[in-house]
């Protein structure tokens, strides 16, 4: 395999790994640009493939793990003791209305294709104390999915397109939001028809929050 020349190769790697890490504790972290802009880079053979879904792979995991051991080890209670603490809670919340109740494994898998799903999703597993390796395995089965999706997505505008790498980066981002919006739309209109509360209705004694931890095994099947 020819490694490709330039400084690209050193930066890529270790810049996207540390923010996939930190996309999962803190969802403005731009992750997912710079996923996408690896595929890009890809399409102009600054990188190598197999390297880039692995990079975004092994972030989004270990940032799985992260939030999933912190919520689990009842990190809930000391962040409640500061107001940016008592934020992250209705911010988790929020997500949780948005992205689905649900801890079930499926939701794991699927919750991080919608912004800030990823966060909530693993948030409520770790507060309902789910079994470990079952919540590895989805982790596992969820980042390999995305990291291929959103590499994908830099690649395919970028051998599409032939725009500069900032243009096709763009171009994915607004794809890949796009995408998200509608799967978050979809799992909004089926909890309608099933008779499920959705964000801006008031549930206080369903829906998981940071400030109240979930009893073990709670919505998980």
């Amino acid at each position: 395999m020819e490694i490709p020349e330039g400084p690209w190769q050193w930066l890529y790697y270790p810049m996207t790994l540390l923010m996939v890490v930190l996309d999962a504790v803190m969802p403005a972290s731009p992750s997912e640009v710079m996923v996408i802009g690896g595929g890009t880079l890809l399409a102009h053979g600054e990188l190598i493939l197999p390297l880039v879904v692995l990079t975004a792979f092994a972030g989004s995991m270990a940032g799985d793990a992260l939030v999933f051991l912190l919520f689990r080890g009842g990190i809930n209670a000391w962040l409640n003791r500061f107001r940016w603490g008592r934020a992250v809670d209705r911010a988790v919340t929020v997500a949780l209305e948005k992205a689905g109740r649900s801890s079930t494994y499926a939701a794991i898998v699927a919750a991080r294709f919608i912004p800030g799903g990823r966060t909530a999703s693993v948030a409520a597993a770790g507060l309902a104390e789910v079994q470990l390796k079952p919540f590895l395995l989805s982790s596992a089965s969820g980042s390999a999915l995305w990291a291929i999706w959103m590499t994908g997505l830099g690649l395919a505008s970028g051998l599409a397109t032939g725009l500069p790498v900032w243009a096709n980066v763009v171009l994915g981002t607004v794809i890949g939001i796009l995408v998200g919006m509608i799967l978050a739309a979809i799992i909004r209109f089926r909890r309608r028809r099933a008779g499920e509360p959705v964000a801006g209705q008031s549930v206080p004694d369903q829906t998981p929050s940071v400030a109240a931890p979930c009893t073990a095994g709670t919505d998980i099947e």
